[in-house]
């Protein structure tokens, strides 16, 4: 479903409320010309929350990232005391499926700024600009074969990372982060690119 689509439903979902809302309004004692004015605001506050809502479209979204994906672009925003500005970390990114291919269309996400985040981004970008692919989730990527940096074929087992919980690290402050109210964590791993996991040939 792409995002014109989710502007449509998020309309409908308002029109179907003021409908309710319309049709308890029709069984009260209340003027006509109350009414017939009512019903003309709820038409003009739907198609409000239509145009409104095309506004949002091109932001970043300060939500979850998906679980597996590739990341296709960066910027990191640096803090700025002086604008009053904690700074902001975003991410253009692609979600993987279980085979590491990509699965939907990219998408921008805004993150809460860290310094070990920063840090993590702006290597990734280093060797995405170097034409070396880079890959992020929520949930690390873990070598089931080899050791050492890099990820060999095969990865795709995912751990929860230690001491992460939804809303950032520990040092985000958990689930007492704000930003977890919008599904935001600092804990995303990035790490070089893992090759697509091909079935299994067919014996002999």
């Amino acid at each position: 479903m792409n995002t014109q689509m989710h502007v449509i439903g998020l309309t409908a979902a308002y029109a179907a409320l003021c409908t309710l809302l319309l049709i308890v309004l029709i069984h009260i004692s209340i003027p006509r010309l109350a009414k017939a004015g009512m019903i003309a605001l709820m038409t003009a506050f739907c198609a409000g929350v239509f145009f409104f809502s095309q506004g949002m479209l091109g932001w970043a979204a300060a939500s979850a990232v998906p679980e597996r994906f590739q990341v296709l672009w960066t910027r990191v925003v640096e803090p700025n005391p002086s604008q009053q500005s904690s700074g902001a970390i975003y991410l253009w990114v692609e979600a993987l499926d279980d085979h590491n291919l990509p699965s939907g269309e990219p998408r921008a996400f805004i993150v809460p700024y860290s310094a070990a985040m920063a840090d993590k981004v702006s290597t990734a970008q280093t060797e995405i600009k170097k034409g070396n692919a880079q890959a992020g989730t929520r949930h690390a990527f873990t070598p089931t074969v080899g050791s050492g940096g890099g990820a060999p074929a095969g990865v795709n087992v995912r751990n929860v990372s230690q001491g992460a919980m939804a809303g950032g690290d520990p040092s985000g402050g958990g689930i007492f982060d704000p930003a977890a109210l919008g599904g935001q964590s600092k804990a995303i791993d990035l790490i070089p690119l893992p090759p697509p996991l091909l079935p299994p040939k067919d014996g002999p």
